[in-house]
């Protein structure tokens, strides 16, 4: 057979197989072998039946474009700049691949190195020269044309990858499978704030003499002195911050990647935020947290044998109380809320909550925050909105760069995510602080 009739007989397998007049029915295995064998036969240097079905895909997109403008002049009077552009881009590909189309058309007229002798023959033109299309060509090239399916796998086979290559393209699942992601709670318990300097300062009294007491009414009685200590506290804003590279191009074309890093990054922040509010260092420039200022459990009172956990919080709240900063929160890890939630009387009734209706987590009237970000058996309460406020100097913001070391030259941006804020622990005795098994012990009437 000349090579302008092989062509031919390709091109009319190709579009067959885009009309779909080559399927049979589902579960048939010839029917497995024609569509394998028609995508090969233009697999020679791009698999010819793909490019048919993206061109065909690319004229849905054109149809669609021209709907939307004759819907939005209809209903306008005019056409958005969106769509002239959506409009334009398909037209554009549609072009781009009607030309690749055409090119590959005229290739496969020439005669190819393989057909000289020269390598081992493609997929391709092992079905244009089997047997089963010739004598279907040569015949009356009525009903179906089949091929054996353990022919075409033989052939694909002495691939250098032993697979069927692209004639078998993956399902891509839509979106992005993410992570898990942490509820942010400790902000949430703090009096918010704003700032436009580099650090807080307070006024504090840090000493009170109360010499208060009844004098005589007696002309001229000396009366008591008290005193009051004042001292200057600053607590300096602090910096989180980080970035990261990507190609220019991966942004500019999915534009779904660049939102999903903008989230990713911010919650990046929210994570060492979360961290540093209830548990920075004060060193450095780590905030100093209300964890490491908060004041150490010292019971009030103590209990007979058979302290529990719940005991340990109420008493907490007790010392808070008697401080005269009544509570407002309890923070835990949730394992130990966990332990707390399966405490069961002695007929085995669950002391809190119902384990069908649940209900709000609560304790001793107050709401328990559970966070991975609090230390197993270690725990928090005390007067969250009194004792503590947060300042943002600088919100949570993503900016994106070129111009970063040699980004330019490289087609690379950079990502960077950052923000700015500040902590006040005005009254570090408004908050109770303490771990769960020495609080047992120190709770136990000896």
């Amino acid at each position: 057979m000349s090579n302008r009739n092989r062509y031919f007989a390709l091109s009319a397998i190709v579009c067959l197989l885009v009309a779909g007049f080559l399927f049979l029915a589902p579960g048939d295995a010839h029917s497995m072998g024609i569509i394998a064998a028609t995508a090969a036969a233009g697999a020679a240097d791009v698999d010819f039946g793909k490019l048919a079905l993206d061109l065909k895909s690319a004229a849905d997109e054109v149809k669609k474009s021209g709907e939307t403008t004759l819907l939005e002049l209809k209903n306008l009077g005019k056409v958005s700049e969106e769509t002239k552009k959506s409009a334009d881009d398909a037209l554009a590909k549609h072009g781009e691949l009607s030309a690749r189309m055409t090119a590959l058309e005229q290739k496969m007229v020439r005669p190819s190195g393989d057909e000289a002798g020269q390598g081992r023959k493609s997929a391709g033109q092992f079905v244009a020269e089997s047997e089963e299309l010739k004598n279907w060509l040569a015949g009356s090239r009525k009903g179906t044309l089949s091929i054996q399916v353990k022919a075409i796998i033989s052939a694909l086979a002495t691939d250098a990858n032993g697979s069927a290559g692209d004639l078998i393209v993956p399902q891509r699942v839509d979106g992005i499978i993410t992570p898990p992601q942490r509820r942010m709670t400790i902000r949430d318990l703090l009096t918010p704030g704003n700032t436009s300097s580099n650090a807080i300062q307070y006024v504090k009294e840090t000493g009170f003499t109360n010499s208060a007491a009844t004098v005589s009414e007696t002309s001229g009685a000396t009366k008591p002195q008290s005193e009051i200590k004042f001292d200057i506290v600053t607590t300096p804003v602090t910096t989180i911050a980080h970035w990261v590279l990507a190609t220019k191009q991966i942004l500019d074309d999915v534009p779904q990647l660049r939102s999903y890093i903008d989230g990713r990054l911010r919650y990046g922040l929210e994570y060492v935020e979360e961290g540093q509010l209830l548990n920075g260092g004060g060193t450095g420039t780590d905030l100093n947290g209300i964890y490491t200022q908060a004041t150490a459990y010292a019971p009030p009172i103590t209990l007979p044998a058979g302290v529990t956990k719940i005991d340990v919080i109420r008493l907490a709240m007790l010392q808070a109380f008697l401080a005269e900063l009544p509570p407002t929160g309890v923070v835990m890890h949730p394992s130990d809320w966990a332990t707390i939630e399966l405490v069961k009387d002695t007929t085995g009734r669950h002391i809190i909550g119902n384990p069908v209706n649940g209900g709000p987590s609560t304790l001793w009237r107050l709401p328990v925050v559970e966070t991975p970000a609090m230390t197993i058996d270690k725990f928090l309460t005390g007067a969250f909105k009194l004792g503590a406020q947060v300042f943002d100097r600088e919100e949570a913001n993503v900016e994106i760069s070129t111009e970063d070391s040699d980004n330019f030259r490289k087609n690379l941006v950079t990502i960077r995510a950052e923000e700015r804020l500040a902590l006040a622990v005005f009254r570090p005795e408004a908050f109770i602080k303490g771990d769960f098994s020495d609080a047992i012990t120190a709770s136990t009437t000896p």
